[in-house]
This record gives structure tokens, sequence and C-alpha cells, in this order.
């Protein structure tokens, strides 16, 4: 009789409600991806539809509106716009008086005029470069 490794099934039951929601899932290809909030840049709503870009330059689509996600993610993530929510730990410069922000993927998101103060506020205490028009 062969011996096998033994090994021990986490218990699941322990997992806090917070655990269950630390990652996003979505169907790419025939597979369900799971995404871990820290590899998500920025989340782009379309009506229904939200579009969900990665550090590695990966794009997916998942039925979910952006106000949901908005809820399952954590307070790094950044409503700027209301078809754009932003990960601050991917924001590298502040554009034209706050009113842009420049993602580490290059990508520019707009910032609408009634979040640009509640934006500016709670970048103010990163190192972030300020670059007027």
């Amino acid at each position: 009789m062969k011996n096998f490794p033994s090994f021990t099934r986490p218990n699941l039951s322990d997992r806090s409600y917070n655990d269950s929601r630390s990652y996003i899932s979505v169907q790419s290809m025939g597979r369900t991806i799971f995404l871990t909030p820290d590899v998500i840049t920025f989340l782009e709503g379309e009506g229904n539809y939200t579009f969900i870009y990665t550090n590695n330059g990966k794009k997916y689509l998942v039925s979910k509106t952006l106000k949901s996600l908005a809820e399952q993610l954590s307070a790094k993530f950044l409503r700027v716009h209301k078809s754009y929510l932003v990960n601050a730990d991917y924001v590298v410069e502040r554009l034209e008086d706050d009113r842009m922000l420049k993602l580490s993927c290059g990508k520019e998101v707009v910032v609408s005029r009634r979040k640009i103060k509640e934006v500016s506020g709670l970048l103010d205490h990163t190192n972030l470069i300020r670059i007027s028009a």
C-alpha cells in the first residue's frame, strides 16, 4: 500500500466575512479567475457592466455595476467619477489642478468636478507630484 502525503483541509467556516469578499471573481475563457484588490489598477463602469484593469495589463469584463464592486473593495479604491474607480496605490501623478490622475499603467483618468475636493483631500497625505496645466 502506498503512503500518500497527509494534508489538512482548511476549515472554511473559520474565515471571516471580509476574507470571503477580498477578491473579485471574473470569467475568462471558460475559467473563473479570482482577482485580489492589490492587482486591480482601476475599474471602468459602463451601465450594468464593468471593465477591470489589472497591473499586468489585462482587462476583464464583468456583469456587475461599478457601485456593487465598489462596495466589495477596500477604502483605498477611490470613486473619482461616475464611471471610474481607481486604486490609490497606482496613482503616480495628479494633473491639471487635480482634475486628472495619471496611473502607473499610463492611463489618465478624469476626476469629476464634484469629486475634486474629496479626491485631493484623500491624496494630500501621499507624496504624489502635482503638475499644473
